[in-house]
């Protein structure tokens, strides 16, 4: 139980952090209950307690990446103390959900302040490596052509499409990593609906897995397939690799 000096001071802390709208990690050895879409219960433990600006509420344990019990943004958080505990309460009355921690110590706690309006930015994605393919034609080989991006058909969208200078079709399917038994699968089904609905043989129409590097097995089946595999990396991944080398040169 915590000291009734003590529990004043942290229920204090606690109320100021959250009328300042600040950032609350607590690690604290408390209980667990909540209401909702369903009932759950957690006994005693030392569990990390985040509190965000706007009322985000995660439970954390220990270990693993994934809160055992969260809140969505824009619900109601309050502090109070009752027999020796503190208590946490997280409500969302649309929701009808209820979170309640019963706080018996408290391991840390600290609250700050913090700004960040930036968002992730993706890059090296499949998408970013099929707007390099079809802008830089030539790793493919020097008579591709490629004629779309994204070509939808009945099973996904084809990454490249293009065609080579005797006409036949070029079929392309990216991996941002190493290429499994999958992608020669889906290239195979994308060339037969091709086939069948342009009404050319499967023979005119080339498949190319291009990716990092590929499985021994998809290299098989593609080998089986008569398809090829194209070693290609990510655009983010080879600016990253020579301003790598940059750096080292300075040294030499």
């Amino acid at each position: 139980m915590l000291a009734k000096k003590e529990s004043e001071e942290f229920k204090d802390s606690i109320s100021k952090a959250l009328k300042r709208k600040q950032t609350i990690v607590l690690l604290a050895h408390s209980s667990i209950s909540y209401s909702g879409r369903a009932e759950a219960t957690l006994d005693y433990g030392d569990r990390i307690i985040i509190i965000k600006p706007d009322k985000t509420f995660l439970v954390h344990q220990p270990t693993g990446s994934n809160a055992v019990i969260y809140m969505k943004p824009g619900s109601q958080v309050e502090i109070s103390e009752e027999d020796g505990e503190l208590i946490l309460q997280s409500s969302n009355m649309t929701l009808h959900e209820l979170v309640e921690v019963r706080i018996k110590k408290i391991i840390s706690f600290s609250s700050a302040s913090l700004s960040d309006a930036e968002r992730v930015q993706l890059f090296g994605t499949e998408k970013d490596m099929s707007d390099y393919i079809y802008n830089n034609p030539d790793i493919i080989s020097k008579d591709f052509k490629p004629v779309s991006r994204e070509e939808q058909t009945k099973h996904g969208y084809i990454d490249v499409f293009g065609h080579d200078k005797n006409d036949n079709l070029i079929v392309i399917e990216c991996k941002r990593t190493k290429a499994g038994p999958g992608a020669p699968q889906q290239l195979r089904r994308y060339i037969e609906r091709l086939s069948k609905s342009k009404g050319i043989s499967p023979d005119k129409i080339r498949g190319i897995v291009a990716a990092p590097n590929i499985t021994k097995n998809a290299e098989h089946m593609l080998k089986e397939l008569g398809y090829k595999f194209k070693k290609i990396d990510p655009p983010a991944y080879l600016k990253r690799k020579k301003e790598s080398q940059h750096r080292l040169e300075r040294f030499n």
